[in-house]
């Protein structure tokens, strides 16, 4: 299993060398080399924000097609709740969910029902762990990653719980088991992601070694489709949903923290927030926390990049839906016990250090600071770097080199023309017989050639940037 799988992919006939993805992520996983970006797989967190941003579409997420459901014998759809507030004037979720069954889906199982049980769950942990208070929520699998690479000191603090998706899709593959007596190969488990950090975590997991979901369907593509489905169901629909008020909640930023009935907790959402609060956590700044809700994009699960509404809408939407429901409906039996504790560790991945070891480290921080010194500190991104600092770090690890910085290579143009002029004066002047001192003039105007060729380029990109 590749620990760095990625959902966000680059494709390179679209992307024009702009320099907005690489401002905009959050963990400087992005470079521009040679007119093109490169994603570094060990920095990104598949959080999705340079999907979001690139004006040319030239990053996508992968994730599977919904025909992918022939190639199982019963297939089971997970219903996150950020589906639910897709839709403009829904009052029943059993419409959602008996379209799905009508577009080829033998059964389903709502996240919202598992995301009851890991609240109750969660509050039950809390309550016998209050010497270890804070937990952070393990449900944002790019928070998690983020804390696994950038923040090792607060590993100990995250929840040691299943997200929802995880629980509903092992409960959902014994039911159907149960239900049908086919082996577990034979029956797919498809979740309907809002984001591409699912993908990434059902591909390389956290907390388990082995996701019970097999599949992944973007929510931006099942919509239009389910549309269609969702006018055929008849009003009497069956019903289907196990979920209430705690369940449908989940899907917006401070959804999870209101099901633990506390108010002693903190929830924030969009990616640079979360950083913001994990350094502060980190420094120990807040106190009397129980719980931390984390989530990368901006109101939560509903502003996914895969989903089609605005999030601030879908925030209209869900409250109005869950308005006359009941507070849960799901409770965590014997059936769910065995599925919502992690069964592995999640471990610090130390990809943002410099050196293979504690004195390479500093000896290479300390050649960041020389160079940084050298740099104009402008941080204008036209290196292909976002910052002065990650140009010099990259230049440290031997991937860049101080040309790359078009005001280094402006100056040491002027300086060259400098030591030209010199050159020539010291001829005219007879110091240097002419013969002599011609190879050394033709290598300037060679190196001033090569500085201009590559000075010229650096502005034509930041023009074009422009």
């Amino acid at each position: 299993m590749d620990k760095f799988y990625h959902s966000v992919k680059l494709e390179p006939e679209l992307c024009k060398g702009c320099i907005n993805c690489i401002k905009r992520c959050p963990t400087q996983a992005i470079r521009v080399r040679n007119g093109k970006a490169q994603i570094n797989s060990k920095f990104c967190i598949d959080c999705g924000e340079c999907i979001r941003i690139c004006p040319h579409h030239a990053k996508t997420a992968s994730y599977d097609k919904l025909d992918t459901i022939r190639q199982y014998e019963y297939a089971v759809a997970l219903p996150p709740p950020s589906l639910y507030s897709q839709f403009n004037n829904l009052d029943d979720v059993n419409i959602v969910l008996n379209a799905l069954k009508l577009m080829g889906f033998d059964d389903v199982f709502e996240v919202s029902a598992a995301a009851e049980i890991v609240s109750e769950a969660t509050r039950s942990y809390i309550k016998t762990h209050e010497s270890s208070l804070p937990f952070i929520s393990t449900a944002c699998p790019s928070v998690v990653r983020l804390i696994r690479v950038r923040f090792p000191n607060l590993i100990p603090q995250l929840l040691p719980i299943n997200p929802p998706v995880e629980v509903a899709a092992c409960m959902a593959a014994e039911r159907a088991m149960e239900a049908t007596g086919l082996p577990r190969e034979k029956i797919g488990v498809f979740f309907l992601s809002p984001c591409p950090s699912k993908v990434a975590y059902v591909k390389a997991p956290l907390g388990t070694e082995k996701s019970q979901v097999d599949h992944v369907l973007a929510i931006k593509e099942v919509y239009p489709q389910l549309l269609a489905y969702m006018k055929a169901v008849e009003d009497d629909a069956e019903e289907i949903s196990e979920s209430g008020k705690i369940g449908i909640s989940w899907g917006r930023s401070g959804g999870e923290a209101s099901g633990l009935f506390t108010d002693r907790y903190l929830a924030a959402d969009g990616i640079e927030n979360v950083i913001r609060v994990l350094e502060d956590l980190e420094d120990q700044k807040f106190a009397n926390l129980e719980f931390v809700e984390l989530n990368a994009c901006n109101g939560g699960c509903i502003g996914g990049v895969l989903t089609v509404e605005n999030p601030y809408v879908a925030e209209v939407k869900l409250k109005r839906l869950r308005k006359y429901m009941p507070v849960a409906r799901s409770h965590m039996g014997d059936d769910a016990q065995g599925y919502v504790p992690w069964t592995t560790g999640v471990q610090f991945e130390p990809v943002f250090r410099l050196g293979d070891n504690m004195m390479e480290s500093f000896a290479r921080l300390e050649q960041v600071e020389r160079l940084c010194k050298r740099l104009p500190g402008l941080d204008c991104g036209s290196c292909g770097a976002p910052t002065c600092k990650a140009l010099a770090e990259d230049i440290v690890r031997g991937e860049a080199s101080e040309r790359d910085c078009i005001y280094y290579l402006r100056e040491n143009l002027h300086k060259l023309s400098k030591e030209v002029s010199v050159l020539a004066d010291d001829i005219n002047d007879g110091i240097k017989g002419g013969r002599e001192a011609f190879p050394i003039l033709m290598d300037y105007i060679r190196r001033i050639s090569n500085e201009m060729t590559s000075l010229d380029s650096r502005m034509n990109e930041q023009e074009n940037d422009d």
